[in-house]
């Protein structure tokens, strides 16, 4: 079992409830940020963390050859496919699926997919054959892999993720002293690739002072006051690991003193880059690479609790949330494409590459079992680190057994993109040619 979780687990970052536009308060410092950008004028941070060379290849395929398709229960994924459908009906007609540059002709647009979603819903829940033949019928395979390298690399990471819960308060009590804040006014968030097409998918977070954007303070600086008398706090937690981890997750459950429980997900992040403290305990030699998971970090947090809080300050990035409402008990948060996520049906993407909304074949392993882990899901969530053509981040819902999965899943695996069979043109300009098929196809098959 890889367990290499923290030295690859995605960021913090994950924007859930739908890859949002800037606030209406925030559109004036935008427009003051794009015209500092665009001037050269003033000092602006540079990003910290470089955008992979990577870029999205297609090899069309057939489902006879998806490695166990015909074993998937494939009606399983027709809630997360009417979430995407949902959103769909929501949304303009002529605006396209895909997020980044490379991402933006694949699939279509929202008027391409409607009727699909007309088709799906009327199929019987539970009806497997008939959801395999709608996919089949309406959909066309395509092996993703990275053909920035030589030969194309079909083989990607898949880590996964889950909704934690956790006890706290509304009002500061002497159990409860960690507190979750919210989003500050002044925390401006912006995608580079508004201002340029090749900075698409790099995120940029900061404050205005006087004419220059600023970094936001850090973890460290806001654990130490930098954002105290604010009232910002949203929430009240009873332990700081558990309030750490919920910053990786980006969502949780809170179990309220007062009774109830209130559901937070992401809203923002400070714009630090996140640094794995299961790295920084491998160079210290508190722990092995093969023993690094979501649940050794926490137990050797919990073990020195004399170093615990200094381990975690050396990771500078800091979430902020939000109070989520009107959710069902076993509906999931809402991703960043705006519908709540499908334990084990939704999976966060790099939009850059992947459109968020289309189906996916996987094929990889599953954690705790390291049996083959090959079932359709549905691109709804994106994740700061989830950078890359071929790069997964599954959720696996909420609950022990989810925690469990998530907190153990770093496998190498494949995916399929699945495009309406409508939709031709925009897929052309990624599929690779006849000799970079093969070199890719032999590649898959030599590593299995």
């Amino acid at each position: 079992m890889p367990a290499t979780w923290a030295l690859a687990r995605p960021q913090t970052d994950r924007v859930r409830g739908s890859v949002q536009p800037i606030r209406a308060g925030l559109r004036r410092s935008i427009a003051v940020v794009a015209l500092v950008l665009l001037a050269g004028c003033v000092a602006v941070p540079v990003p910290q963390e470089a955008a992979p060379p990577a870029r999205l290849g297609l090899t069309p395929a057939s489902f006879s050859t998806l490695p166990g398709w015909a074993e998937d229960r494939h009606a399983e994924a027709l809630p997360a496919f009417a979430q995407t459908c949902a959103r769909l009906r929501s949304l303009p007609a002529d605006r396209p699926l895909g997020g980044g540059e490379a991402a933006a002709p694949l699939a279509g647009r929202v008027a391409d997919w409607l009727p699909l979603c007309d088709e799906a819903a009327a199929i019987a829940p539970g009806d497997h054959a008939a959801a395999r033949a709608f996919m089949e019928a309406r959909f066309r395979p395509y092996l993703a892999a990275n053909v920035q390298i030589r030969p194309a690399d079909p083989f990607g990471t898949f880590t996964g993720y889950f909704e934690p819960e956790l006890a706290g308060s509304r009002r500061r009590r002497s159990a409860e002293q960690v507190p979750l804040l919210r989003r500050p006014p002044d925390l401006i968030a912006a995608d580079l690739g508004d201002f340029a097409p090749d900075l698409a998918g790099r995120r940029l977070a900061g404050r205005v002072q006087g004419d220059r954007l600023v970094p936001y303070p850090s973890r460290a600086e806001i654990e130490d006051g930098a954002l105290d008398r604010r009232r910002l706090e949203l929430l009240w937690l009873d332990d700081p690991i558990d309030a750490f981890f919920l910053h990786v997750q980006g969502s949780g459950r809170v179990r309220l003193a007062e009774g109830g429980i209130a559901r937070v997900g992401y809203a923002a992040q400070n714009g630090h880059p996140y640094v794995p403290i299961g790295r920084l305990l491998v160079e210290r030699g508190a722990m092995t690479l093969d023993q690094v998971s979501m649940q050794s970090i926490r137990a050797w947090l919990r073990a020195h609790p004399a170093e615990a809080g200094a381990v975690m300050r050396q990771n500078p990035s800091y979430v902020f949330f939000r109070e989520l409402q009107g959710l069902r008990p076993d509906e999931g948060p809402p991703g960043a494409f705006g519908a709540p996520l499908t334990p084990g049906r939704s999976i966060a993407v790099d939009h850059v590459h992947i459109p968020l909304g289309i189906p996916l074949w996987i094929d990889t392993r599953h954690p705790v079992t390291q049996a083959p882990l090959r079932r359709l899901v549905l691109a709804q969530d994106v994740g700061g680190a989830v950078r890359g053509p071929v790069r997964g981040d599954l959720f696996w819902g909420w609950g022990p057994e989810a925690e469990e999965a998530a907190g153990r899943m770093n496998e190498r695996g494949l995916w399929w993109l699945l495009l309406p069979a409508s939709v031709g043109t925009g897929v052309a300009a990624a599929v690779q040619s006849p000799s970079s098929a093969a070199r890719t196809r032999e590649a898959s098959s030599s590593r299995r």
